[in-house]
């Protein structure tokens, strides 16, 4: 793959997980990596492994997202990638959703999300790319998901709005919907061990393949839209899930 000398890399959630593999990738490439998280010393610890820029924001936060902005600004001048990566999942009942857990989920997965692309936008130089993570549940029915595949298929028609708009400045907009990936998202839904082990279990028997993802198979593949190679990329979505999404959805 070719080198990314002199690009300017922005990864939200890029402490752990899918953001933080993805990071490490761009760093490898050579781009100049800047990680925006929520924790302040997940964030330094992570942004020290990476030889990266941390920069401590909330999504929810619509200030925060645009202080980030100024201060990629100031330092790099311009951001050629933007992996919209941040998330949340917490499972819930129809009928017994709290409204803080819906103004979370939808606060970061959506409104966080759009507001990154936004204040973001302005540095984004021509032929730069955007990438938003979502989930192959945005299409699926599973339950105690509706809050959370609302969210993420919120997302996916912003951006493919977005890949319209912003061709005229030859910006890429791209969707990765990723299956189960073994990242610490599932460890903070809430759910005791027992309920969650039974529901990696179950979503473990519905993938073809039989096993979870991993955050670097997810990596791989966004660093590769966002390349030189994949410049012809644009307004698409990728599953990449095991072929879950072939299979029936999960009912219980």
């Amino acid at each position: 793959m070719s080198n990314l000398n002199g690009k300017v890399a922005v990864v939200t959630g890029g402490n752990s997980g899918i953001g933080y593999e993805t990071a490490k990738k761009y760093k490898a490439l050579g781009a100049d990596v800047v990680i925006i998280g929520r924790s302040e010393d997940k964030v330094s610890q992570a942004a020290q492994e990476l030889g990266a820029t941390g920069l401590v924001a909330d999504v929810l936060s619509v200030a925060a997202i645009e202080e980030a902005a100024a201060t990629v600004k100031d330092t790099f001048g311009k951001v050629d990638i933007l992996f919209v990566n941040a998330g949340v999942f917490f499972g819930t009942p129809i009928g017994q959703t709290p409204e803080d857990m819906f103004d979370q989920q939808v606060g970061i997965n959506f409104k966080g999300a759009v507001f990154t692309i936004e204040k973001f936008l302005p540095l984004i130089a021509e032929g730069g790319s955007i990438v938003g993570l979502s989930s192959v549940l945005a299409y699926s029915g599973m339950a105690n998901a509706a809050i959370y595949s609302a969210s993420k298929a919120a997302l996916n028609a912003y951006i493919r709005a977005a890949t319209t708009e912003l061709a005229e400045r030859k910006i890429r907009v791209n969707i990765v919907n990723p299956g189960p990936i073994s990242t610490p998202i599932y460890g903070k839904t809430g759910m005791p061990e027992e309920q969650l082990n039974g529901f990696a279990e179950a979503m473990q028997n519905r993938i073809p393949l039989k096993t979870f993802g991993t955050p670097e198979d997810v990596a791989n593949l966004v660093v590769f839209v966002t390349s030189e190679e994949g410049k012809f990329i644009n307004g698409a979505e990728f599953n990449v899930d095991g072929g879950m999404n072939v299979n029936p959805v999960l009912v219980g």
